[in-house]
């Protein structure tokens, strides 16, 4: 089952793929919000359908002791948006501590600051969809999609 990874953010949206096996994730792109959210869900709308993807997952930022903050309500509201768009299945995955995890990674690597917000939103999308799909493998039951 091939799965989009989102990490939702104020400025960019940070998109990791799985391939086909929904084994292995990795990232993707990088889109950068234009103010029009509907925009924006098209977008990934197109790159769900570019990519032949089953199922969406989007990245649910909760506090260290797993209640919702704000950014997770707000992230499950525009996961509710992009289930009307998509055409395919969202659901929400627990991304505590995916940016600071992708930040280390790849804090020595020479790049320019905006290269590197870039390359931290993908690689925090991909961190988040490799959980989920190692979550899915390891439980017999699947996570219940937002409906």
């Amino acid at each position: 089952m091939r799965a989009v990874g989102l990490d939702l953010g104020t400025k960019r949206i940070g998109v990791a793929l799985s391939d086909s096996a929904g084994t292995v994730a990795t990232p993707y792109e990088v889109v950068e919000r234009c103010g029009d959210r509907a925009r924006d869900h098209r977008r990934i709308a197109e790159l769900v359908t570019e990519a032949e993807a089953e199922i969406v997952v989007v990245g649910l930022p909760l506090h260290l002791d797993g209640r919702m903050s704000p950014s997770a309500r707000s992230a499950v509201e525009e996961a509710e948006e992009l289930r009307a768009t998509v055409g395919v299945p969202v659901v929400a995955y627990d991304e505590r501590l995916t940016t600071v995890s992708a930040a280390r990674s790849i804090r020595d690597m020479n790049l320019n600051p905006r290269a590197r917000r870039r390359a931290i939103d993908q690689l925090a999308a991909a961190v988040m969809l490799q959980a989920w799909l190692d979550h899915r493998r390891s439980t017999s039951s699947p996570d219940p999609d937002l409906s």
